[in-house]
């Protein structure tokens, strides 16, 4: 029980992304950090007031140092999407720690409802070398998956449906998106929406397809990171936003481009005014000074910053699928209300008001 709680208090300060001099003084010292890595290495063990004290300073519940994943999850072939902000290394720990932490959740629960439901991954053969290639994957998708030429009104809910395993969890601003192999399932990991009435929620279903693109798409083992980084961009536009329809609505022969109608594209097609430019510039409907004039005036009127900029796409871009097994659990009666409850990442308490049973 002693190295449960070594390893477990580990993760939690490890997910509170803060070092054992951090979680030191964040308990105003009533705990050493000499005392707080002897717990770490089990030689250790504090009495309950100190396990509570604990338990306070990084977010968890007592049960959380006691409790013992079935499953074990690793995260291999990671690769992170990062904002203009770069993440810190006990930043990139606390994101990693809390994908393992919901993965080994998710796929216990999976377990436990025996499902046995197959994915429909997407995988584009020919290796991408250029822009045009990243174009002809991004149609292919739109082909298997039988999309057309419609808007795509949820991204996420659209890879869940595929079988990809997505999350979302609190993170810093250096974070975007992060995609992983986690016991033989392909996983992406997103920054939760905070508030869906402000939040933008544009850039999170850029992400998410961008991050598909790290795992479906193939590249030469010479390109560097930042030809790779941009031809996942291009995946991710062409997805949104099929070069038909993009040549058909934006047209070539135009001098101007109005604010209003960036607005009517964002909203149908959800997808912010920088990628409808960048799109527009790689299919050749306008040029690079144009380009540029618009990335001055962009800044200049401060779209940049986060949700300021007009316009909103109607979407939740939200993980569902772990909410619904929990409550099918639940209805199968395989799960109490405690372990759903630990499955939900939430206490019983907030689990029972959240239930309102219909039949």
């Amino acid at each position: 029980m002693e190295n449960v709680f070594a390893t477990r208090l580990m993760s939690a300060r490890k997910m509170a992304g803060l070092s054992l001099q951090d979680l030191a003084n964040k308990l105003e010292n009533g705990v050493s950090k000499q005392a707080l890595n002897k717990y770490e290495q089990g030689k250790m063990k504090p009495d309950s007031k100190g396990v509570i004290a604990l338990a306070n300073a990084l977010n968890v519940s007592v049960d959380y140092f006691y409790s013992v994943p079935s499953v074990k999850v690793e995260l291999e072939s990671v690769e992170f999407r990062k904002f203009s902000t770069k993440l810190t290394k006990l930043e990139e720990i606390a994101v990693r720690e809390k994908a393992i932490d919901n993965f080994e959740r998710y796929f216990e629960l999976e377990e436990i409802l025996c499902l046995n439901e197959k994915s429909d991954y997407f995988v584009f053969n020919r290796e991408i070398k250029s822009a045009e290639d990243a174009e002809d994957a991004a149609k292919q998708l739109r082909i298997d998956w039988e999309l057309g030429y419609d808007p795509i009104p949820d991204v996420v809910e659209m890879l869940e449906d595929k079988g990809y395993r997505v999350i979302d969890i609190d993170a810093p601003d250096g974070f975007d998106g992060m995609k992983a192999i986690a016991s033989e399932r392909k996983v992406i990991v997103l920054k939760k929406t905070k508030d869906f009435a402000k939040d933008d929620i544009v850039r999170k279903r850029f992400t998410a397809l961008h991050e598909l693109a790290h795992h479906c798409l193939k590249f030469p083992k010479d390109i560097s990171h930042k030809d790779e980084e941009n031809l996942c961009h291009v995946f991710a536009c062409a997805v949104l936003y099929p070069e038909d329809m993009a040549r058909k609505e934006l047209h070539k022969e135009r001098f101007h481009f109005y604010e209003k109608e960036l607005i009517i594209i964002k909203e149908r097609w959800g997808i912010s005014f920088s990628a409808i430019f960048y799109r527009a510039n790689r299919l050749g409907i306008l040029n690079d000074y144009v380009l540029k004039k618009f990335n001055v005036g962009f800044k200049k009127r401060g779209y940049h910053i986060p949700n300021a900029e007009p316009g909103k796409f109607r979407s939740n871009e939200k993980p569902t699928r772990m909410e619904r097994l929990v409550y099918l659990g639940l209805a199968k009666e395989v799960l109490t209300i405690n372990e759903a409850a630990f499955f939900a990442g939430i206490s019983s308490w907030k689990l029972r008001e959240q239930m309102q049973l219909i039949v």
